[in-house]
């Protein structure tokens, strides 16, 4: 490059500059320095046309500034520039991104949008991934939001979604992008984010009829209608996909028939990636991609090739042809079915495999499973926040993580169910070796991410567990706020101060109430600290302040009772049958295993 001054007058912003020409940026930190010292560190130029005029590709900030200063009075001097070669824009975008990543890092977005023209001009995931010293697959993760619908994109620049849910909708096709865009406009709806999301495109068993290839009119199987008739389901996942994938099939034979070079058919749930290929009529050799999603929806993408066999068409070399497969659509069917059947057969006698297996697929998932992770989310974000740093809850990730970093999953995965992008065979792979109680470890962790918050599950697995709440909770303010009846005030008041506070001060407002209760808790304003208070809704079993009811807990913990009174029957009967039996060197129970 050659350096050398620029008058300002001389100089303008390049449209290459992946900041963009018509926002000011912010020069708050640098315009003290440019002020005192004027610009030291060369702008990154290149010729615009005229032999003087030059257009700034890195170094926007540094040039608003320059103006700035020369508006104030301070002079226009002329700035250092290092002069590009003319005409190479990928080398531009290149020099600009290298130079804003160093100084901040751009949002995803942004980084996208030029990351994508540097694929237009000709370079591949690979050179880009060397350039800004980045690996090919964060790359290619940058490039896949090309295949988000543009508000989506839009809802990720302004941080009003995560980066984990944006991953998943990179996965999804248009059609559920749309149906999700929807969920987040419906003020009675909750759209899916995160883990959840993934269940949502992934793991649901139900699939609308809307998404049939084939004529309904000559389906064989059970179709069912909501309530209101609007929409229409396939009763059986298996027979659906049958008759789909025949009419798949059908759609393959059409379009070679129809002349096209070759019909791509991607596996269930691989999606086409726009940004990895370009566009080709079937003369100039253009191919058929059809990519299917796991909720049924097929998209045919017609004329493209790979941007592999873009560059090799370009140079005039032949795209080898591929040959016909051996075997049909059907043929491949009797194969598939065939060797299920003699695997599952032997796979019942050997439930050590079975249960590696199981682990696989409630974290790994699968077309036939549904298993979605509890999200611990409610309505007030003060609650949310209340679980995530309670003793429970870091007790219970502290153990997760190990179980992570056994697992050799990335660190910063929030979960282990559906936290690596591994598939279900790989990880099934990495459980072979794995000791039985180490996957009894995985299996509780996963269990655990996985159960019910609002479940009697919870109630049964508390009593059984013989779970304390007071050595893992404390009473905070989202709870103590959330309390704002009066009678529950006043007994809430009893059990810490004692009868004699409660009814001095039974007349007083719910106010005064939760402020005396807040003292006692926290030990403040004179009143002794109660220690282990747990309020009765919370413990195991649960119970209510009041006859009205209502609460969840306590209904649950009531439905619960018959089970562990019987429960308790058989534990008393294990000790009379122990008891008359002193030969026996073991008592032979029938319990649960208790945690260990």
């Amino acid at each position: 490059m050659e350096l050398k001054h620029i008058d300002l007058a001389n100089l303008s912003v390049s449209t290459a500059n992946m900041r963009g020409v018509k926002k000011v940026p912010d020069l708050t930190n640098i315009l003290p320095s440019v002020r005192a010292r004027g610009v030291l560190v060369p702008l990154i130029v290149r010729q615009n046309g005229s032999p003087d005029t030059y257009e700034i590709v890195a170094g926007k900030r540094r040039y608003h500034a320059a103006l700035a200063v020369a508006e104030e009075g301070g002079g226009g001097d002329a700035l250092p520039c290092a002069i590009m070669d003319a005409g190479d824009d990928a080398a531009a975008l290149e020099a600009s991104l290298i130079e804003n990543i160093a100084r901040l890092d751009p949002d995803e977005v942004t980084r996208w949008e030029t990351f994508t023209r540097l694929i237009r001009e000709g370079r591949s995931p690979e050179d880009i991934a060397l350039t800004f010293g980045l690996t090919e697959v964060q790359v290619k993760r940058t490039l896949a939001l090309g295949n988000l619908l543009p508000r989506i994109r839009n809802l990720y620049r302004h941080e009003q979604i995560d980066a984990v849910t944006v991953r998943h909708l990179t996965l999804a096709s248009k059609a559920q992008q749309r149906d999700w865009l929807a969920l987040v406009d419906d003020p009675e709806q909750r759209a899916p984010v995160g883990q959840q999301l993934k269940s949502w495109l992934f793991g649901g068993t139900s699939i609308l009829c809307d998404a049939a290839l084939f004529d309904l009119s000559d389906y064989k199987g059970e179709i069912v209608s909501d309530l209101f008739g609007d929409e229409r389901y396939f009763a059986s996942v298996e027979a659906f996909w049958t008759a789909q994938e025949a009419a798949i099939a059908a759609r393959v034979e059409a379009y070679r028939e129809a002349g096209w070079s070759e019909v791509v058919v991607l596996e269930r749930g691989d999606y086409f990636h726009s940004w990895e290929h370009e566009r080709r009529s079937k003369k100039q050799g253009g191919k058929v991609f059809i990519s299917i999603g796991h909720r049924g929806d097929v998209t045919f993408h017609e004329g493209y090739v790979t941007t592999k066999e873009a560059r090799k068409l370009e140079r005039g070399e032949a795209v080898e042809k591929p040959t016909r497969p051996e075997v049909t659509a059907t043929l491949q069917d009797y194969i598939d079915l065939h060797r299920h059947a003699a695997v599952r057969a032997k796979l019942v006698d050997a439930p050590g495999i079975a249960l590696r297996v199981t682990v696989a697929h409630m974290i790994a998932g699968s077309p036939l499973w549904n298993v979605r992770v509890e999200p611990q989310r409610a309505a007030s974000d003060a609650v949310t926040e209340s679980v995530e740093v309670s003793a429970s809850e870091a007790a219970f990730d502290a153990k997760r993580r190990a179980v992570i970093a056994l697992l050799g999953f990335d660190p910063e995965a929030p979960t282990v169910t559906g936290g690596n992008e591994a598939s279900t065979t790989a990880l099934f792979a990495k459980l072979l070796p794995v000791d039985d109680m180490q996957l009894l470890s995985i299996l509780a962790i996963v269990m655990a991410e996985t159960l019910d918050a609002r479940s009697d599950m919870v109630d049964l697995l508390g009593q059984h567990l013989a779970v304390d709440m007071a050595p893992v909770w404390e009473a905070d303010d989202p709870l103590l706020d959330a309390v704002r009846d009066r009678e529950v005030l006043g007994a809430m008041v009893e059990e810490v101060a004692g009868k004699s506070v409660a009814e001095a001060n039974a007349k007083e407002s719910g106010k005064v109430l939760r402020t005396i209760l807040k003292d006692c808790v926290t030990g403040s304003n004179g009143r002794a600290k109660v220690e282990s208070w747990v309020p009765r809704w919370l413990r195991f079993p649960a119970s209510a302040y009041t006859p009205r009811g209502g609460v969840g807990s306590v209904r649950r913990s009531a439905a619960v009772a018959a089970l562990i009174a019987s429960e308790v029957k058989a534990d008393d009967r294990v000790e009379t049958v122990e008891a008359a039996s002193p030969e026996a060197d073991e008592p032979q129970t029938a319990q649960l295993p208790e945690a260990a």
